[in-house]
């Protein structure tokens, strides 16, 4: 391959993600426009609250609680070094709210739930359904991509805070029962170090990521290629294309969170 074919290549690449990120701005307004028409759908809002966030409760439960007992095995561990075992609790607890507990929810929730919908929503393109809601004269994007965004963000902070409480009740059975620290000790420096703030900062988060992930989710879906080739690209794309995001974000998020909150 010459050097004017790897420049080609190297400019379609390029021109490619700038398309590809100027439509996906521009389907993300016609979604934030569609949201403030009328008629608002409650019945397909409350059905994605139910498909995004009941159905991932378990699943949040599950990560939150092996992931609070991790936190305080390994606090343990790094803090008797110090003799400071005494803060695990506060390790524990600031860990979860304003890191672990955003970035772990939604990464489980895009796996879970960001990938069903890519696909849902590509197989109905390609089946030509959503040609069909075009010829009913019903918006495809107000209809099928509204309802998703709104539950996502929405339900991103909630199974966050389902999260967090789960995983503080995991480090604190384990430090009581397995490490020997003191419950009162355990309870004590947790509600000393985190302040309102720490909570604050971890819900943003939270509500960023569901948007995230509803917007690249359905972005995706709506972009679908043909076949199941091109389902199967897409779903794999929202996916990798949403823990990216979301990891880039919650960089730029904790810079600007913690300089506004120290300011």
């Amino acid at each position: 391959m010459n050097a004017v074919a790897i420049i080609q290549n190297i400019g379609t690449q390029v021109i490619d993600i700038n398309t590809g990120f100027g439509n996906s701005v521009i389907f993300l307004v016609r979604s934030i426009i569609s949201m403030f028409k009328r008629p608002f759908r409650f019945y397909l809002f409350l059905t994605q609250m139910l498909q995004i966030g009941v159905n991932s409760t378990i699943v949040i439960a599950l990560i939150g609680i092996f992931t609070g007992a991790v936190l305080a095995v390994q606090g343990e561990y790094t803090l008797s070094r110090f003799g400071a075992t005494g803060f695990i609790g506060s390790a524990v607890a600031l860990s979860l709210i304003r890191e672990l507990g955003p970035v772990l929810t939604a990464l489980m929730v895009i796996g879970r739930a960001g990938s069903a919908i890519t696909a849902e929503l590509g197989i109905m393109k390609i089946t030509e359904q959503v040609d069909a809601l075009k010829s009913m004269a019903v918006d495809p994007i107000k209809y099928l991509m509204v309802p998703r965004i709104l539950a996502g963000t929405i339900c991103m902070p909630l199974l966050t805070g389902l999260f967090i409480l789960i995983g503080i009740f995991g480090g604190y059975l384990v430090s009581i029962t397995l490490l020997g620290i003191s419950s009162g000790v355990f309870l004590t420096q947790m509600f000393a170090a985190v302040s309102m703030t720490d909570i604050y900062s971890g819900f943003i988060k939270a509500t960023a990521f569901g948007f995230i992930f509803g917007w690249v989710s359905c972005y995706k879906g709506h972009t679908c290629g043909f076949g199941a080739r091109g389902v199967n690209k897409a779903t794999t794309q929202s996916v990798v294309t949403s823990s990216v995001a979301i990891l880039v974000v919650d960089y730029f998020l904790t810079s600007i969170l913690t300089r506004f909150f120290l300011n």
